[in-house]
């Protein structure tokens, strides 16, 4: 019983240092502020997650297990036939989306705890999508990439697509452009996809 409250509580701190994240980002959240939105000291939030970094690892971990329904990023998680429902579900969510991309952005810089984080999580998810193209396409896309050429392409379309339509909703529609690119992997070039 008590196992299950803690987890309970830590899903709660994950979800309003989303939250304290998406609206201060990284830099401007404090362990204070995430503390108080779920009625915790400083001191009680410590005794979930001792640092601020550990705290920010854990809420990137558990939007990409949200992302893939608890498998999390492991290679036989990516499917392609499951992207576009990925990138319609983000499509659905934008603040947890925004949270992604500021912090992937802050990342880039020297010194940011989330670096390894992300370098380590691209690695990952460049190899699953290596090897979803290959389980769908063998070792030659329709236009002739191999799959570890497509696959560092596949994942900057997804990614610049999120950055392009959080910057401009009303244009970039996020899902059809990603289906008209996924038409484009699988050799129909006559046009987009529906």
């Amino acid at each position: 019983m008590a196992r299950a409250r803690s987890e309970e509580r830590r899903a709660e701190i994950l979800r309003a240092a989303l939250e304290v994240i998406a609206e201060r980002g990284y830099r401007g959240a404090s362990l204070a502020s995430v503390a108080e939105r779920v009625g915790l000291t400083q001191q009680g939030l410590l005794h979930h997650f001792p640092t601020k970094e550990a705290l920010l690892i854990a809420v990137l971990e558990e939007r990409d297990q949200w992302d893939t329904g608890g498998a999390g990023l492991s290679r036989d998680a990516w499917r392609l036939d499951l992207l576009e429902p990925l990138v319609e579900y983000n499509a659905m969510r934008p603040g947890i989306v925004q949270t992604f991309s500021a912090l992937l952005g802050e990342s880039v810089s020297d010194g940011h705890p989330a670096k390894d984080f992300f370098t380590e999580r691209y690695a990952t998810v460049r190899g699953g999508m290596r090897e979803a193209l290959r389980a769908e396409f063998g070792d030659r896309l329709p236009g002739g990439l191999t799959p570890e050429q497509a696959a560092p392409l596949l994942v900057a379309v997804m990614d610049g697509l999120q950055y392009q339509w959080l910057l401009d909703p009303e244009s970039v529609d996020m899902p059809g452009a990603f289906r008209d690119f996924l038409g484009l992997l699988r050799g129909a070039g006559d046009g987009p996809q529906s």
